[in-house]
C-alpha cells in the first residue's frame, strides 16, 4: 500500500509539473513476460573485457536516428572504468541531464564512463506503473557500451534527476544482479514488484522542492529502502527542486570509489 501511495503521489506532482500529454503509449507494445515488462535488463558485461576505445569524448548512442542520447568516453582511461547510466527529468534530454550535473568535467576528472539515454517520449515508461520501451532500449545501449568499453563491474551504477531519479531507483531494485551503485536527485516515486541484488542508494533532495515535496517524496522513499535492508546515503540540502554541485560531485565520487 505504501509503494502505491508514493507511486500516486510522485506522478500526480510530476503530471502537474509537465502537463496531462502521452507519457508513453508505445508502453503496450510490450507483452507482459518480456524483459522490457517486469524491468529485468538483460545486458551484461563480457568475460574479457574488450580494449581501451581510442574516441573519446561525446559520441551518439547511435540506436535512433531522433530522441537517441550520448555516451561519453573520459581520455586517459588506463582500464577498466566506473560505469553511470544517466537519466533526464521529464520532459528533458540526455544533453540536459549532462548538463545539469556538469558529469562530462566530473568524467574526464574520475575517469568515469556517462551512458546518458533520451527517454522514448516525453519522460520515461515507469510514470505509467510499468515498464516497457525505455528499458528495451537501454538494454540496447549498455550491450553497445559494454562490447566497445571496459567497464569495472564493481562499479555500474544507474542515476538520474526527478523522474530520472524515480526511474533509477526502480530500475536499481529490478536490476541489483547488474547495478551496484543507485544515485537518485530528487527523486519522487518508484515502481516494480522485483526485487534482485543489493545495489547501494545514494538520495539527494531539497526541502523546498516544489516540484516534487520532501514530505512527500523522499523522506517517505529514504525509510522504505532503509526498512527492507539497503545501504542508503540520504543528503538533504536546503534548496528547491535542483541538483547542487557539491551533491552532484559527491555522487560521483561515490560511484568511483573516491569517497567513502
Amino acid at each position: 500500500m505504501r509503494r502505491r501511495t508514493l507511486f500516486a503521489l510522485g506522478v500526480a506532482a510530476v503530471c502537474a509539473a509537465c502537463g496531462s500529454g502521452d507519457f508513453g503509449s508505445a508502453v503496450g507494445a510490450f507483452e507482459a513476460g518480456t524483459p522490457a515488462s517486469d524491468g529485468h535488463l538483460l545486458a551484461r558485461l563480457p568475460k574479457e573485457p574488450p580494449p581501451i576505445p581510442t574516441a573519446t569524448g561525446a559520441q551518439p548512442i547511435g540506436l535512433d536516428s531522433g530522441r537517441d542520447g550520448v555516451i561519453y568516453l573520459p581520455p586517459g582511461l588506463t582500464g577498466p572504468a566506473p560505469l553511470l547510466v544517466l537519466l533526464h527529468g521529464a520532459t528533458g534530454s540526455a544533453a540536459g541531464i549532462t548538463r545539469r550535473t556538469e558529469a562530462f568535467a566530473l568524467a574526464d576528472e574520475l575517469k568515469m564512463v556517462i551512458l546518458a539515454p533520451d527517454s522514448r517520449e516525453r519522460t520515461w515508461d515507469a510514470i505509467r506503473g510499468q515498464f516497457g520501451p525505455d528499458v528495451a532500449f537501454l538494454d540496447k545501449a549498455l550491450a553497445k557500451v559494454f562490447e566497445t568499453v571496459p567497464i569495472d563491474r564493481k562499479r555500474v551504477a544507474v542515476g538520474g534527476f526527478s523522474d530520472g531519479a524515480s526511474y533509477a531507483i526502480s530500475l536499481g531494485l529490478q536490476n541489483g544482479d547488474l547495478f551496484t551503485h543507485v544515485a537518485a536527485f530528487s527523486p519522487g516515486f518508484f515502481v516494480g514488484n522485483q526485487r534482485r541484488g543489493r545495489p547501494l542508494f545514494y538520495i539527494s533532495h531539497g526541502k523546498r522542492d516544489e516540484i516534487l515535496p520532501f514530505d512527500t517524496t523522499s523522506r517517505r522513499i529514504v525509510p522504505e529502502l532503509e526498512a527492507a535492508n539497503y545501504s542508503v546515503r540520504f543528503k538533504e540540502f536546503d534548496g528547491p527542486h535542483t541538483v547542487p554541485a557539491p551533491i552532484a560531485r559527491e555522487a560521483f565520487e561515490w560511484i568511483a570509489g573516491k569517497k567513502k
